[in-house]
């Protein structure tokens, strides 16, 4: 059999058959940039658009989920996020909620080009366990439709359900044993056999993502989605990152941090930042910089917040971490709330953070760059003062940490971790998400 690895991503998907995607289709060459939100324009377009479905459910892996929606929206997909619980709210792991776009009861008799599961323990039990959701991906399976799943969900879901029957797959690291009991284990980070698509966990999740835009829509269209995230080639490897006038991140213990989101937010961004650092057992604060907990982010994810920023200002915090997205770095710029508080985190030397559109948009324009080396958005770069230091994907100096975008997020979140608590338990977690070898 001959072995194959996806454009876009050296060593990354390897093909276990001789398989040709589906051609691309002439409507579907408008694509996102990250300067776009999901629009009224590609409503339209959904009708013609390859259609996907995402089920989630309490307990799914929330970095999983939102990865695949997002890189997938940002193809010109039309993807159904459909909730397997009791209402479209969701929890998530990792105190994550997210708010689903339809229950799976909904779209049992609709038929779709691709269905992705997302891990997560216990999200993938629950999934497993629903009949209306086994029964629609069943029958799409046997309509010869293509699938896919990651993590977990591999080995809980697919493989239970008999659907990874004489097929080479790969799982998390902890569900090989198990996987092995349905398929050809195999340790690719992602892995193609047929029309199924499997992948390892959180930190395989955006190259497994790409490989379904590929697999629906070709390889140039993966490319031309893929280039924008500034995803990193070296998969696997260790991360690193330039830090200027190191200083020693002290704090209270647990630290507390601040991550505002906005309608406009970059989901994926603000969902790695909150996953990691929950998992580092950081004390979260995920607040609302809008009238309301839930918020829609940048590719139509609809998030709930903690709480809303004027309940958060009445805390101090260790850190504060600003997520990308053009409309949601807007609203924190326009924040007066915000940038108050902001720039009460500077002057006090205590450490604050921007990712991909917010440190041109929001930390420039208000001062707090000055004096600092940062990195941002290629794209935005040019807004900067001092643009020195912006081909780094992340960049410390003393107390401000900044990144680039969607596919720097998890080195961003990383290094965030390692300056609180120590590069060992940093590499703990890149080890558990698979973004780096154990």
């Amino acid at each position: 059999m001959a072995l194959r690895h996806i454009g876009f991503f050296p060593h990354t998907l390897v093909a276990s058959t001789n398989f040709t995607p589906k051609p691309k289709l002439n409507h579907n060459r408008f694509f996102f940039s990250p300067s776009h939100s999901f629009s009224s324009t590609v409503t339209v377009m959904a009708s013609n658009a390859r259609k996907v479905l995402i089920p989630i459910a309490d307990g799914t892996e929330p970095m999983e989920a939102v990865i695949t929606i997002d890189v997938l929206r940002r193809s010109g997909a039309d993807v159904t996020v459909a909730s397997a619980a009791d209402s479209l709210s969701v929890q998530a792991l990792h105190g994550v909620k997210i708010i689903a776009d339809a229950s799976v009861s909904d779209v049992a008799n609709t038929a779709f080009d691709l269905i992705a599961l997302p891990g997560g323990v216990p999200g993938v039990d629950n999934l497993r366990d629903c009949g209306v959701l086994e029964g629609l991906v069943k029958k799409h399976v046997e309509d010869g439709k293509l699938y896919a799943a990651v993590c977990a969900a591999p080995a809980v879901v697919l493989g239970q359900w008999g659907l990874l029957n004489g097929l080479k797959a790969t799982c998390h690291p902890s569900f090989m044993e198990k996987l092995a009991s349905y398929a050809t284990s195999v340790e690719s980070r992602v892995q193609l056999d047929g029309r199924v698509v499997t992948s390892r966990a959180p930190g395989t999740t955006m190259e497994f993502a790409i490989a379904l835009v590929e697999q629906l829509l070709g390889k140039e269209k993966a490319d031309e989605v893929a280039g924008p995230l500034v995803i990193r080639s070296n998969h696997g490897d260790e991360y690193t990152f330039l830090e200027l006038n190191p200083v020693q991140w002290t704090f209270d213990s647990p630290p507390k941090i601040l991550v505002p989101i906005a309608n406009g937010t970059e989901e994926m961004e603000a969902l790695i930042i909150i996953d990691i650092l929950r998992r580092a057992k950081a004390n979260v604060v995920v607040a609302s910089v809008e009238d309301k907990l839930e918020i829609l982010a940048s590719r139509n994810v609809k998030l709930k917040a903690d709480t809303l920023l004027d309940e958060a200002v009445k805390l101090s915090y260790d850190l504060i971490v600003l997520p990308g997205g053009i409309g949601g770095a807007q609203a924190f710029a326009n924040s007066e709330t915000l940038v108050n508080l902001l720039k009460k985190q500077r002057e006090s030397n205590r450490y604050y953070g921007a990712i991909c559109a917010s440190p041109a948009l929001v930390l420039e324009p208000h001062g707090l760059l000055k004096g600092k080396k940062a990195t941002a958005f290629p794209a935005m770069c040019n807004k900067l003062s001092d643009q020195s230091e912006v081909e780094n994907r992340v960049v410390v100096d003393g107390n401000l940490i900044t990144s680039r975008g969607p596919g720097t997020s998890i080195e961003f979140a990383l290094v965030i971790v390692e300056k609180l608590f120590g590069r060992k338990l940093a590499l703990e977690l890149a080890k558990t998400i698979v973004f780096t070898r154990s």
